[in-house]
């Protein structure tokens, strides 16, 4: 059952959020000319839970969230935000705020005067405006930049006023699309872990749309994973990075990428052709694969052992050093095995160098078998 949003009071001095449950029934977008950009979704965000659209560009993911924030028309299917259905509510109507990938910042404005606009134009009480934005700029770490104009602003800082922007209208649900592709590689992460503290404090319902798969994993307490305007996975970080529903996201979850390598049965032994044996054997899995399959195998589960280290039959398939690239906490060691590539994720202190001759063997617990 769909919850009835509860709008928020004043009790005891604290203010009781209402519940912003949003839930999608069929939903397909379908623009003119007949090309379908989402096709036949369902699901639901719950109440204060931070959900991230993941996926390639085109995907359909930014779509989707237009749709949601009532910026683009549904073509069939139900929207409903706390219980109501939204389909024909204008953006105003919907009690939810977006922050975009461009900051959309008024830059003749001060800082102070952009988080303020919006609730000026709402004729909310110049009282409760000025406690409003002092609330938010305390909480963004904003507060000394309150008379700075956009120019002055560096990206970091910008993105800061577009948050609190959004913040001080309270809304239900937050709507954000890829708010962090303009920061540099530093900047991403510092606001990665700003975000996420905003979600745990803040306790609203935030859908988040990134092709970046490291803030999908980081962020979401869940994760819908999409290609091509359809749903490939829905699930915890955890689900769609230990059990992939298919080999799109076991490729696309994770960095580096899962490895792929073709494998067929040869008696007992698992081979990958071209390569040789894996170590591994039929009684290594409680169901055996088809006789022809692809190998989906993490980095940090394909062993790998020095030649001159290697004991007994199986040891996994020979392979030569190509790349070697330390990272500090790991080092990630790419090879080749005959006409296949595969990548190892080791120990930073690992004794290895291009060129060096060593095998790889699979964990079979982490092993994964696709149809190829």
């Amino acid at each position: 059952m769909l919850a009835n949003t509860a709008a928020a009071s004043r009790e005891g001095g604290k203010e009781s959020v209402g519940v912003a449950e949003v839930v999608l029934k069929n939903i397909h977008k379908v623009y003119d000319g007949g090309v379908t950009a989402v096709h036949d979704l369902s699901f639901e965000i719950r109440n204060q839970e931070f959900l991230v659209l993941v996926g390639p560009s085109g995907c359909g993911k930014s779509t989707l969230l237009r749709m949601i924030a009532g910026l683009e028309d549904i073509t069939s299917g139900d929207l409903f935000i706390g219980g109501k259905r939204c389909n024909d509510k204008a953006p105003k109507d919907r009690d939810i705020a977006m922050v975009f990938q461009n900051y959309a910042l008024y830059p003749h404005m001060t800082v102070e005067e952009n988080l303020a606009f919006g609730l000026k134009l709402r004729k909310l009480p110049k009282a409760e405006i000025t406690q409003r934005v002092g609330e938010a700029a305390e909480m963004l770490g904003i507060t000394p930049y309150l008379s700075r104009k956009h120019k002055a602003l560096s990206g970091g800082q910008r993105q800061r006023v577009a948050l609190g922007r959004a913040i001080v209208r309270k809304p239900e649900v937050f709507l954000f699309d890829e708010p962090l592709s303009n920061l540099d590689a530093k900047m991403r992460v510092q606001m990665r872990v700003e975000i996420s503290r905003l979600s745990a404090q803040l306790q609203t319902t935030m859908i988040y749309v990134t092709h970046d798969q490291t803030e999908a994993m980081t962020m979401g307490h869940r994760i819908v994973c999409m290609r091509d305007g359809v749903i490939q996975q829905y699930g915890t970080p955890m689900e769609l990075y230990s059990k992939p529903g298919n080999k799109f996201v076991a490729g696309f979850i994770g960095m580096p990428p899962m490895n792929f390598l073709p494998c067929e049965w040869r008696g007992d032994a698992l081979v990958v052709p071209g390569a040789g044996e894996t170590g591994l054997h039929r009684a290594d899995f409680p169901i055996a694969p088809v006789a022809k399959s692809l190998l989906g195998i993490r980095p940090e589960h394909l062993r790998l052992v020095r030649s001159e280290q290697a004991t007994g039959k199986d040891f996994g398939f020979p392979a030569e050093i190509e790349v070697v690239e330390p990272l500090g906490a790991e080092t990630l060691v790419y090879c080749r095995a005959g006409e296949h590539r595969a990548v190892s994720r080791v120990h930073p202190e690992s004794n290895v160098g291009r060129g060096d001759k060593v095998f790889l063997k699979p964990e079979a617990a982490h092993v994964h078998f696709f149809d190829p």
